[in-house]
């Protein structure tokens, strides 16, 4: 039987013409009734677009008939009063990116767990994989896949005033670090940083892409939200370390994914041991708290990275190990996360 909060998932489907998002993540939907089978819904807009308020009505309606046990749908779509200023759907303006096909985010609860050391990796395995990948560096205030990516030089501009992304390994880059000289810091306030990933996003000419990585920063404060409603974000991967410290924050990272409605990919546990030459093993943060919270929160595990000494000497680098090393442990922990978010990404 569909309840209220059934069909409130289904309506998380309709997307606002000419956005990403859907019309529940921008709070149209002002009311839903279920009631044997009959359903009725109360979507309230923000523009004067009939054409628009059309399309929303006749996505919803079809949406809603296709789940079982629905005989009756009545999907009332109320325009603002005449002489009300037409407004954008709150929530920040999210559109999709010509030619990518995914947006993926790389994120973590706090710093400190390898998120970037995953991030380019991730980009690396899925190229090796055969994809067309971009990664974008969100972490505006500390940028560090210049570094793990080995390139440091400024973008060049095209014709059409768009920064060219920097190439390495086969993966188009773009990041702060590329645009402020040396070790001088960045001091900006949220709105500017917010401007500047959707600069990053939208006036890139990130080309023919099957997946855009997004390296997001550690944390799950205004700023990671502002951005996640900005990016057209397709999924969300979240990278952990085994301690409860960690995972107490990753909690609060899927909270703030789930509050945007960006799905969850699934979870990498980084750091998961580590083996000495000798062969013996030392679970130093702990060992299965990643894919414990993974079953706990119902997301696919995407696999867990022990502790290597070649996996920081290939990011110090500049080459990470995915394309240093492919074929050795740590590059196959690597690839394997890879091969686990295509499948997860299948399922979905």
């Amino acid at each position: 039987m569909q309840t209220e909060d059934s069909i409130r998932e289904t309506l998380k489907t309709v997307k606002y013409p000419g956005y990403s998002r859907d019309i529940v993540s921008f709070g149209l939907v002002k009311q839903v009734k279920c009631n044997s089978g009959a359903v009725a819904v109360m979507v309230e807009m923000t523009s004067h677009n009939a054409e628009v308020a059309e399309e929303i009505r006749k996505d919803a309606e079809g949406k809603i008939k296709a789940l079982d046990g629905i005989d009756l749908v009545h999907v009332e779509v109320k325009m603002p009063a005449q002489g009300q200023a037409p407004q954008a759907p709150q929530g920040g303006v999210q559109r999709k990116v010509s030619g990518i096909k995914r947006v993926i985010a790389v994120a973590s609860g706090k710093g400190g767990v390898g998120k970037s050391t995953m991030s380019v990796n991730l980009a690396c395995a899925l190229k090796h994989l055969g994809h067309k990948v971009g990664l974008l560096d969100c972490d505006i205030y500390g940028p560090s896949v210049p570094l793990m990516m080995g390139r440091v030089e400024k973008p060049n501009v095209s014709a059409d005033e768009k920064l060219i992304p920097i190439e390495a390994h086969g993966v188009s880059l773009m990041s702060m670090g590329f645009i402020v000289d040396g070790d001088n810091p960045v001091i900006w306030r949220g709105p500017m940083i917010q401007k500047t990933i959707q600069q990053f996003i939208y006036q890139v000419d990130w080309g023919e892409l099957d997946f855009l990585l997004v390296d997001l920063p550690p944390g799950t404060g205004d700023a990671q939200l502002s951005l996640c409603q900005s990016a057209p974000i397709d999924g969300g991967v979240i990278v952990t370390t085994p301690q409860e410290a960690s995972l107490g924050v990753v909690r609060k990272g899927i909270g703030m994914f789930e509050k945007v409605n960006v799905p969850i990919i699934g979870i990498v546990e980084n750091m998961s041991h580590f083996t000495t030459p000798s062969g013996e093993r030392f679970e130093i943060f702990g060992n299965g708290g990643g894919k414990a919270e993974a079953e706990r929160k119902d997301v696919p595990f995407l696999g867990d990275v022990p502790i290597f000494m070649e996996v920081r000497e290939a990011g110090d680098n500049g080459t990470p190990v995915v394309v240093s090393a492919p074929d050795s442990v740590p590059g196959k922990a690597m690839l394997n996360v890879g091969e686990n978010v295509l499948a997860a990404l299948d399922k979905k």
